[in-house]
């Protein structure tokens, strides 16, 4: 079979030692393994890793020691993790999604820590197709909807910052976002860890959820631009992510600086005590990050402060729904199971990608300045 020359190649190359993975999940243990498959070190601090949706590749974002941007282009090839591009940008590189933009285009649209919005063409990344001055202060987080071909509606992309501000932006429309969540009057600003979208299951209807470092989770409703529903879990919130975008809000995770995490029941909203919840001790440190897996929305990986992986499944209850005592539903939580655990860094990793295309397959990055391929057996089994 010939090889393609473009950046996105195709899906020829996606599994280089199909033998050995088939192998690996003929192997008598019952649980998932999680084999880390490859790794490569870098020369600078890695924020974020994303894999090129339908390729053999994946992008990682960062910053220099000398306080340069950094934007490389790895594909996984012949057993091997290889260079294909790299990009110095102005200021460093804090998170990244694909989320918004095309199957065709894969754009990918990043936050800088100067506040920036940038929508990169990885074909020709030396300058962005579309910029913004989107905060006044560094862009931690960013999620995109509308692009892949998940979620219904309009392309957009959601920035949460340090300024206390979240916003959503259409990149077909130049310089002033489509929405904007700020502290209202008197109120005191919260540093925005994570943002997320949810709840796209049609052309109208799209939810926001955002975390704050005060412990503070917020869902705001862009339909009737209205904040839906507050609680908080009296630590840092590091990320939130619905298990999916494009459904009505099924499950929502919140992970937190104290090592806990929380899934959320959203099918049932009480008037008072809102969505029902289940939390779990899951790690030592701070969890980083939460990942459902894209062809299986009750499997989901935790990234951990302590360099280590958690792979669970949450087990909905035999009804989800009850009356309270004044007969109003309210909802009713699950449980979380601990499928397998990994230990793959002494420094917290940062950042975890499911590929979209190949089930088990995942790239994480870590601040010992490395990057990680990682393939998880046997999650058809459970």
């Amino acid at each position: 079979m010939c090889k393609t020359q473009t950046l996105h190649g195709t899906r020829k190359m996606f599994y280089p030692k199909q033998a050995k993975f088939k192998e690996e999940m003929s192997t008598p243990f019952e649980k998932p393994q999680i084999i880390a498959h490859l790794q490569r070190s870098l020369n600078y601090t890695v924020f974020d890793s994303k894999w090129i949706p339908c390729s053999a590749k994946f992008v990682c974002l960062g910053n220099y020691a000398r306080g340069t941007g950094v934007m490389q282009i790895y594909e996984v090839e012949h057993g091997e993790v290889k260079l294909i591009k790299e990009i110095e940008k102005a200021k460093p590189i804090k998170c990244g999604t694909f989320g918004a933009s095309s199957l065709q285009q894969r754009h990918i649209a990043t936050g800088d820590f100067d506040g920036n919005l940038n929508i990169w063409n990885l074909e020709v990344p030396d300058v962005s197709v579309y910029s913004v001055k989107a905060h006044k202060e560094i862009v931690n987080s960013i999620d995109g909807v509308g692009g892949l071909g998940i979620g219904d509606g309009a392309p957009e992309i959601v920035t949460g910052s340090r300024d206390g501000t979240v916003k959503v932006w259409d990149p077909r429309q130049k310089d002033s976002p489509v929405a904007n969540m700020e502290p209202g009057e008197g109120e005191a600003k919260r540093d925005c860890w994570t943002v997320a979208f949810g709840h796209a299951f049609n052309d109208q209807d799209r939810c926001v959820c955002a975390g704050y470092d005060n412990g503070d989770i917020k869902l705001f409703d862009l339909r009737n631009m209205s904040l839906r529903w507050e609680t908080n879990i009296r630590n840092g919130v590091c990320h939130v992510e619905f298990d999916r975008k494009d459904i009505n809000m099924n499950k929502l995770v919140a992970t937190s600086l104290e090592g806990k995490f929380h899934v959320f029941d959203m099918r049932t909203q009480h008037p008072t005590k809102g969505f029902d919840s289940v939390s779990e001790k899951a790690h030592k440190s701070t969890i980083w990050q939460v990942r459902h897996l894209p062809q299986n929305r009750d499997i989901f990986m935790t990234a951990g402060g302590a360099g280590n992986l958690h792979l669970w499944k949450y087990e909905y209850p035999a009804q989800r729904s009850k009356k309270d005592s004044d007969e109003v539903d309210m909802g009713v939580a699950g449980t979380v199971t601990l499928l397998q655990n990994v230990t793959l860094s002494t420094q917290p990793i940062a950042s975890l990608d499911w590929s979209p295309d190949k089930q088990g397959l995942c790239v994480c990055s870590a601040f010992d300045q490395s990057v990680r391929v990682l393939i998880v057996t046997k999650l058809n089994r459970v």
